[in-house]
């Protein structure tokens, strides 16, 4: 059972856009209003998770049309769109949806044909494709931390040979950082493959216990960690992984079994809160409904977050968490292995809060040293040295100036009086030289 991607479910093609339009254009009356709900009612009461709160809710929305408080909605988006309003604050989960789709209700209508399943599958495909099947960022910082950004959990039966590329990259990292401040989920078995690759392979473990609504019958079933990986395992190296409040789905899973696991520490906001894997269901011709028909669990206590959000071990601001993130894993790695220190400590500055400094205090910097000069442009540090070579400089605090894309070395600057006297160069191994101010 796959969990699907729910941002995937809202986002409109343009043959999608043309599909509404055109529908929107049919007259919408009352009579056909309430064939809507009454037809969404039963979809729900066949495929909620939680039956008798099916009931309840589908009950609350035959109130808010009894009331008349759909009367307004003269087309079916607008009436959509209250709809998951209504279910949302009746059910106090975030997964529930309503669109207008009629090709993709068609499309569910027509899924046993074997050539109209292969050609949405290689639809879907291509889509993936563009978006890098959600891996968009994958680099190493500085420390030998290797990150990996993922906007979504794809299928990986499609995602497959980009899950493998991106988890043989991470290999050799000393630590590992897994962004998810901005996925909001997708399919379980994509977090299960890369979450495998932090385990070892010889040892039974599951990571995500759960059941859920097919078809009229209740399937249990769990996923436990991968024997065989396109990668080595990370086994024993530390394991960060950055969330927020847009963290939503398989992508608070991930980051909840591993912090209950013990194998991952979060650092973040609180996460979304929605727990429940979820399937799209047509609703009469045109309407579809996005229903939450199951639970997951975690393997310790059997526990999720539907509605509370998993909670970060370092809660910070989102636009943070990576800096604070990669803190924390050079300072484990210092503590694990003490060569480590001195890298941690010249890393320090570069990943601290950086300072705000007047526009007076810019400008005292800018003058002629030796063989270079510093100009202030634009509200910027300029270092240009051999008169045509030029770089940006970021103060670090402590009159420390870090240097556009250098990483051997910084400058300070040297005060005499309250007065800048001269650029320091400090280098990695500690060796210095000094350019004395000219002007």
């Amino acid at each position: 059972m796959n969990n699907k991607r729910w941002t995937a479910l809202l986002t409109a093609t343009t043959a999608w856009l043309a599909s509404v339009a055109a529908t929107d254009e049919v007259p919408f009356t009352a009579a056909e209003k309430r064939a809507v709900v009454e037809q969404l009612g039963q979809t729900l009461e066949a495929n909620y998770v939680f039956p008798d709160k099916a009931k309840t809710i589908a009950a609350t929305l035959r109130r808010h049309l009894d009331a008349g408080d759909y009367d307004a909605a003269t087309d079916r988006h607008k009436l959509a769109s209250e709809l998951t309003d209504d279910l949302v604050e009746a059910s106090n989960d975030l997964h529930f949806a309503v669109g207008v789709d009629p090709a993709w209700v068609a499309d569910y209508a027509a899924r046993q044909d074997p050539a109209r399943v292969a050609a949405l599958r290689e639809s879907d495909r291509q889509g993936e494709a563009r978006q890098n099947f959600g891996f968009a960022g994958l680099r190493y910082l500085d420390g030998n931390i290797a990150y990996l950004d993922l906007t979504h959990f794809a299928d990986p039966e499609l995602a497959y040979d980009a899950a493998a590329a991106a988890m043989r990259f991470i290999e050799n990292g000393d630590a590992v950082i897994y962004d998810m401040r901005y996925n909001n989920g997708g399919h379980l078995e994509m977090a299960q493959l890369l979450a495998s690759q932090l385990f070892r392979g010889d040892k039974d473990q599951e990571l995500f216990d759960y059941d859920y609504n097919l078809d009229g019958r209740r399937v249990e079933r769990g996923q436990w960690v991968l024997p065989a990986l396109p990668a080595k395992r990370l086994t024993g190296k530390p394991v960060y992984v950055l969330t927020g409040s847009t963290s939503f789905s398989a992508a608070e899973w991930f980051a909840y079994t591993l912090k209950k696991l013990g194998r991952a520490t979060l650092v973040g906001e609180r996460t979304a809160g929605g727990a429940h894997p979820v399937d799209r269901k047509p609703v009469g011709t045109d309407f579809f409904l996005q229903v939450p028909i199951g639970q997951i669990r975690d393997p310790i206590d059997r526990g999720d977050f539907e509605g509370q959000g998993v909670t970060p071990d370092h809660p910070v601001a989102s636009v943070d968490a990576l800096a604070v993130a990669h803190r924390l894993a050079l300072a484990d790695l210092a503590k694990a292995d003490p060569a480590k220190r001195a890298e941690a400590d010249w890393l320090a500055p570069e990943l601290a809060a950086r300072p705000q400094l007047s526009a007076a205090a810019l400008k005292a910097l800018a003058g002629r040293y030796e063989g270079r000069r510093i100009n202030l442009v634009g509200g910027k540090l300029l270092y240009t040295w051999r008169e045509r070579l030029r770089l940006a400089l970021e103060p670090l605090g402590g009159d420390l100036l870090a240097i556009e894309g250098v990483r051997d070395f910084r400058f300070r600057i040297v005060r005499k009086g309250g007065k800048v006297v001269a650029l320091e160069r400090i280098d990695r191994d500690g060796t210095t030289r000094t350019y004395a101010r000219l002007d």
